[in-house]
């Protein structure tokens, strides 16, 4: 990592982020990719992808995947520095950080192509923020021959320079739910002619936070929150219909499970207390990125060399890398990102990466990339 490679890298994140494209819209990200990736002579690998790149260094087997997200969220960024978003999104989960990071990453293999072990695969992935991406991939069929991935995010609580890895369980599972109720409209000074529908979604809400509270172990870390509401257009009038949607995190399989069951049983028997019908619709969205026990501390202790490693709890965030580790194993690590006290947090308006951060990121894919190619081929070989 020369001053001018690191300066090269920041001006090209600069770049992304004052240019950010939403989810399956990212269409100028990907020809910037792929212009990028092909001066470099890297190989791109032809999907029926609309958005996002696949591309490829070396040859042969093993084949490891090396993953970055692209996308940016549908947020009005409130930073004035001079490279702040200029169209009324924001890369407010620090995604052009990440594909940044593996750009860099993919200069420095390619310029040792001749010394690597096999195939590395780089996945600049789209849609990650809303949970398609890595199933798109999956369709592609561009993974079926792949040994292990990797991939990382960002995190501001962590310092640049430092890295954030644990076996098994790292982030959570993430139900997206919504809740529609239809109820009987009618004059507000006349419920009793009517069903209340805003009475029973109130009540709903209320009754769906004993689930967590009363029915989970206080050991088993699980989430319930309800982030939207919206039913009736005035104040005189029972509304007809109504919404509540939200999120559930959870960290096991048999956890997941009995929450949707709880979820459920409350909705339906609350309605039925109120006369009201209703309808529960679930969003696709990622199980838990579940780090391999086996990889996870090989590349701990190989990140050593070039970061300051240490054992994180679990984010109780989602992360549809895991649906690559459904399929294959997979090691997602924090990378620190900002570290600051109240610095702000992934999602928010004013949210930053520090450029500092850029060389560990770098380095994470480079030196643990030729680590499981050297594993792989080794591993075949005995």
């Amino acid at each position: 990592m020369t001053e001018a490679f690191y300066d090269k890298l920041a001006a090209i994140r600069h770049e992304i982020h004052q240019n950010p494209e939403v989810s399956e819209r990212e269409y100028n990200t990907t020809e910037f990719l792929k212009g990028y990736l092909s001066e470099l002579g890297i190989k791109i690998i032809e999907t029926d992808l609309r958005t996002g790149v696949i591309a490829e260094i070396g040859s042969g087997q093993p084949v490891v995947a090396l993953r970055a997200d692209i996308d940016a969220l549908p947020i009005k960024e409130k930073n004035t520095f001079d490279y702040a978003s200029k169209n009324g999104a924001m890369h407010a989960c620090g995604h052009d950080f990440h594909q940044t990071s593996l750009l860099g990453a993919a200069e420095l293999l390619k310029a040792k192509e001749d010394q690597l072990n096999g195939t590395l695969r780089l996945i600049f992935q789209p849609a990650e923020e809303v949970s398609k991406g890595a199933y798109a991939v999956l369709e592609t069929g561009v993974l079926d021959d792949v040994s292990a991935i990797i991939g990382y995010h960002n995190m501001p609580f962590l310092k640049p320079g430092q890295i954030g890895l644990r076996s098994k369980a790292i982030m959570a599972a993430v139900e997206k739910f919504k809740v529609t109720v239809k109820g009987v409209s009618g004059h507000a000074a006349r419920p009793d002619l009517g069903v209340d529908t805003v009475l029973t979604i109130t009540s709903m809400v209320n009754n769906l936070q004993a689930i967590v509270s009363r029915t989970v172990s206080p050991f088993e870390p699980t989430v319930l929150s309800v982030t939207h509401i919206n039913a009736g257009s005035t104040w005189n009038v029972l509304p007809s219909e109504g919404f509540f949607e939200g999120t559930i995190r959870t960290f096991t399989k048999e956890n997941r499970q009995h929450m949707r069951q709880q979820f459920t049983t409350i909705v339906e028997q609350t309605a039925q207390q109120f006369g009201a019908q209703v309808e529960i619709s679930w969003g696709q969205t990622p199980n838990v990125t579940y780090n391999d026990e086996e990889l996870t501390p090989l590349i701990f202790e190989n990140s050593k060399k070039f970061a300051e490693v240490i054992e994180v709890g679990p984010s109780t965030g989602g992360e549809d890398f895991a649906a690559y580790q459904e399929k294959i194993p997979g090691v997602f690590a924090f990378i620190g990102g900002n570290g600051e006290e109240n610095a702000p947090d992934l999602h928010h308006d004013t949210f930053i990466v520090k450029d500092e951060a850029l060389p560990v990121a770098v380095n994470y894919f480079v030196e643990n990339a030729q680590l499981l190619l050297n594993y792989f081929s080794k591993k075949a070989s005995e």
